[in-house]
């Protein structure tokens, strides 16, 4: 859930700031709920991880590869 620009928008310093986790990561966990699949990117993000989790938790497919995202025939 690309959040980097949401930090400065939501007027949070960044990751570490706790403006980050009362507004962004609950705003993206909420999204998860409208998601069919995750991809997850390369690189620490403890905010990811937590969205991998979550879609886990609820069965939804996480890909670390555009490789394995099925293609429709």
């Amino acid at each position: 859930m690309g959040r980097s620009a949401g930090f400065s928008s939501a007027g949070a310093s960044g990751p570490a700031d706790p403006l980050a986790a009362e507004v962004l990561y609950s705003t993206a966990h909420r999204l998860l709920q409208h998601c069919d699949a995750v991809q997850r990117l390369p690189g620490e993000s403890r905010g990811a991880e937590q969205d991998v989790e979550i879609a886990r938790e609820r069965g939804i497919p996480v890909f670390h590869a555009l490789e394995e995202i099925p293609t429709l025939e």
